[in-house]
């Protein structure tokens, strides 16, 4: 480390995307990620494959960043890495992977909740400045503190108060399954390949959103559940095509529009409660979901009724990356919030 230079090498292996990343203080030098296809012939992740090919994947992986940001292995200020919440056998390529690197180099090994680092992608600065767009005056910011973050992904739906980079207060999560596992289960029933939560999002912009309803779980609180809908949505589409063997082919447009459409209504009924109680105007969102553009629109529409300040990152900060980790693992460089060589990953991590 160089003066006031801190240089941190990321690392995310939760699921099935290797990726490495570095960051010179707030600043985003590289982000490389490899991604693993072999899932997509199964219709879902296989933990043991997806294990196999971070091995095959991280040495390389961790080389394009440090080369892509012309940066050396001394000059590495610290390693932060993803602990949890995630598929074990691939947080333990990457946290064996993290460890084995810091104590060659004798730098800080620093622990990373993978929810709090969604989060934290908005604070990432890429070409001088923020990479988060605010809405609606579209200049690139980042939230205020305190701010409500609505967390959406394949392994978790959850509202969280930020109060500052490190602290957090869960307001309210699903109970069940997680919204991106609603969107992709409903694309399995439909016969669209894995991973088909985007696909609906693009078959819905050709449909009608109001041609189909479904009915809303009734959970306490800010609380969310999606495995009531899911099993509707299942016994929905065998009636149909019970009666008509080509409903999905003649309706798929609509159907996709409906079942996206309520899913959205879903997720903001309980941040716009959030926000009611808690007096906070300042919205933010992440994590995989929040790359779906139903969301998106409909976070701005809920904004402008409501005066919010919405902001929302570009599409890449959205999946699992590195930079994101990375990110999160400077604010607690600056707190020295390090771990030892005895840290295990936790596929259940809560914030």
């Amino acid at each position: 480390m160089k003066g006031d230079k801190v240089y941190i090498l990321g690392i995310e292996s939760s699921c099935d995307d290797t990726s490495c990343a570095i960051m010179e203080n707030e600043v985003l030098l590289s982000n490389i990620t490899a991604s693993q296809t072999i899932h997509e012939q199964y219709g879902g992740v296989i933990p043991e494959l997806a294990s196999r090919d971070h091995q095959k994947n991280i040495v390389p992986t961790v080389d394009a960043a440090l080369k892509k940001a012309g940066v050396n292995l001394s000059q590495i200020s610290a390693i932060a890495f993803t602990r949890g919440p995630g598929l074990m056998g691939s947080l333990l390529v990457g946290t064996s992977f993290a460890k084995s690197l810091s104590m060659a180099l004798h730098i800080p090994l620093i622990e990373v909740n993978h929810m709090q680092a969604h989060v934290l992608a908005h604070f990432i600065e890429l070409g001088g400045k923020k990479i988060g767009t605010q809405w609606p005056n579209s200049e690139l910011l980042t939230p205020n503190f305190p701010f409500l973050c609505l967390t959406v992904s394949g392994g978790h739906t959850q509202i969280v108060k930020v109060n500052s980079h490190l602290e957090f207060e869960l307001l309210g999560e699903t109970v069940d399954d997680a919204v991106g596992e609603a969107f992709d289960k409903a694309a399995k029933i439909l016969g669209l390949p894995y991973p088909g939560g985007p696909l609906i999002d693009k078959y819905a912009q050709k449909g009608n959103a109001e041609k189909f309803s479904f009915p809303k779980s009734k959970v306490p609180e800010l609380n969310y559940s999606f495995s009531g809908i899911k099993t509707s949505f299942l016994y929905f589409i065998h009636d149909n095509v019970k009666q008509n063997p080509k409903f999905i082919e003649e309706n798929l447009y609509d159907i996709c529009a409906s079942y996206q459409n309520h899913l959205v209504k879903v997720l903001l009924s309980n941040l716009i409660e959030a926000s009611k109680i808690h007096g906070i105007k300042q919205i933010a969102v992440a994590g995989g979901v929040s790359a779906n553009s139903e969301l998106r629109k409909q976070l701005k529409e809920t904004g402008g009724k409501l005066n919010w300040e919405v902001f929302i990152p570009p599409f890449e900060f959205c999946t699992d990356n590195a930079a994101m980790i990375a990110i999160t693992g400077y604010y607690k460089f600056l707190k020295k919030e390090f771990c030892d060589l005895s840290v295990v990953p936790e596929a259940r991590y809560p914030l």
